[in-house]
């Protein structure tokens, strides 16, 4: 586009009024302006607009085809104005979560449905990834936000403390049993027993190793798996002592499905809570989401 917006402004309002008094009025500058404007045009065009006469201006044969398009133009934009105004009314955006798919079933499921709830013109994806892969899609603006196990080290993230959340050994009473059976005391269940742990890629995993290898417990068979609820149902099948977060078992550990492994040093506790970037400019969404996570507080519903 060789001529700059505002004169092709001035050159629709005088063909849409056919008066260069009205398209003053109008456009709210002076009469002179709108003629110097549109004799520029046409210079610059090379061929006369409009033609001239005591009761207004009337466009020529070039100029009802310029105008065509741009009456074409000025509609578009008129109309991106209107959807613009309707979407910010409406609150519609979208939202990138990243999130382990255990927390995203025992944690964030609460607050996204209050959150859709409240906003459903927000469009929400979520990426299930461990916390390392989630702070890495973080990292790449690949998301939005992520809820994770609080990193060691912050860098240009922001955390969000949410909880807190303890990390426990369990079994069924029928394996323990055996293992009693077999002279294995208390204190040595998890040098003896098939341990069951996310993978390696996972941060929690990771954790629980680091306080295996500094209380000098060392595992003979182990599981991997990047689903805690699969570690669980493991466990309530008999196939080995699972590592899970306390809360997340509430129901097996009072009903007896599941009993705790006792520890000389307990597993120190975590936090958990929703990361974003410092130095990002956040988009409406992310401000809203941010907004009502700080002032929400999700209805605990005990199992049965």
């Amino acid at each position: 586009m060789n001529q700059n917006l505002s004169a092709y402004r001035i050159f629709y309002a005088a063909a849409s009024t056919g008066n260069i008094s009205k398209a003053a009025k109008e456009l709210y500058i002076s009469q002179p302006a709108i003629s110097k404007s549109i004799q520029k045009l046409e210079e610059n065009i090379g061929c006369k607009l409009f033609t001239r006469s005591s009761k207004g201006v009337a466009l020529t044969e070039e100029g009802v085809l310029l105008y065509s398009y741009v009456k074409h133009a000025f509609d578009t934009l008129s109309s991106g104005e209107e959807k613009l105004q309707q979407a910010l009314s409406l609150g519609v955006g979208h939202l990138n979560i990243g999130v382990s798919s255990t927390l995203c079933k025992h944690l964030l499921l609460p607050y996204l449905k209050e959150f859709i709830k409240q906003n459903p013109h927000i469009s929400i994806s979520i990426a299930c990834q461990s916390t390392n892969e989630t702070l890495k899609l973080l990292d790449d603006n690949q998301i939005d936000i992520g809820l994770v196990g609080k990193p060691d080290h912050l860098r240009t993230i922001h955390f969000d403390y949410l909880e807190e959340i303890e990390d426990i050994f369990v079994a069924t009473r029928d394996y323990l049993r055996n293992l009693k059976a077999r002279g294995i005391t208390k204190s040595h269940i998890l040098k003896h027993s098939t341990l069951m742990l996310l993978d390696k890629n996972n941060m929690t995993r990771q954790y629980i190793e680091n306080y295996l290898q500094t209380n000098h417990i060392f595992v003979q068979d182990s599981i991997d798996s990047s689903d805690l609820d699969l570690l669980i149902a493991f466990a309530k099948i008999g196939v080995g002592v699972a590592c899970v977060i306390r809360s997340f078992v509430k129901k097996e550990l009072s009903d007896g499905t599941l009993i705790e492994i006792p520890l000389e040093i307990p597993i120190p506790k975590r936090e958990v809570g929703f990361v974003y970037k410092n130095q990002t400019t956040q988009t409406r969404s992310l401000e809203q989401f941010i907004s009502f996570y700080k002032n929400y507080t999700p209805v605990v519903q005990e199992s049965k």
